[in-house]
């Protein structure tokens, strides 16, 4: 999930935190988002159920369980350490793609009113369905992405007022 090796800290169904943890697992992709891990030699079967890349929200089934994970960065370990997590709430201008896709579904149109965590559009990538949601409020400005269209990474999918 992280090519620089930084540490997150994982809230796990809203009542378990783990601090300090890396990307450093030994995992070989199996097929439709699952995946084999391996770590401190023990066996684990993990496939990805929902993944909100803009809230690093994600919702895995480890061996049969299902756990909901939020991520924090670095960076949002510190915003909430210095206690500005409510001011950092900033309007968003732009939606990205957050790796290459094929657009399944717009949820949205050009002038609609939506709220943080309402669902824009539907990216497939890998074979998994990925709903990207809208991190602030705001309104739809442009829709630049057609539904069946195939985009790259950082592409400009909406634009926001």
């Amino acid at each position: 999930m992280n090519d620089t090796g930084d540490q997150f800290k994982a809230t796990v169904n809203g009542q378990f935190v783990f601090d300090d943890v890396t990307a450093d697992l030994d995992i070989a992709p199996m097929s439709d988002g699952r995946y084999h891990v391996l770590r401190d030699n023990i066996s684990y079967h993990v496939e990805i159920l929902y993944t909100d890349y803009n809230t690093k929200a994600f919702t895995i089934k480890v061996n049969g369980a299902v756990y909901e994970v939020l991520l924090a960065d670095q960076y949002d370990q510190l915003v909430n350490r210095l206690g500005l997590a409510a001011l950092a709430h900033h309007k968003v201008r732009e939606i990205r793609a957050p790796m290459p896709g094929l657009v399944l579904d717009i949820s949205v149109e050009a002038g609609q009113e939506v709220q943080k965590g309402e669902p824009l559009l539907i990216l497939e990538a890998m074979k998994m369905e990925n709903v990207l949601k809208s991190p602030g409020d705001g309104v739809v400005k442009t829709i630049h992405v057609k539904k069946g269209e195939a985009v790259e990474k950082n592409f400009l999918l909406i634009e926001m007022d």
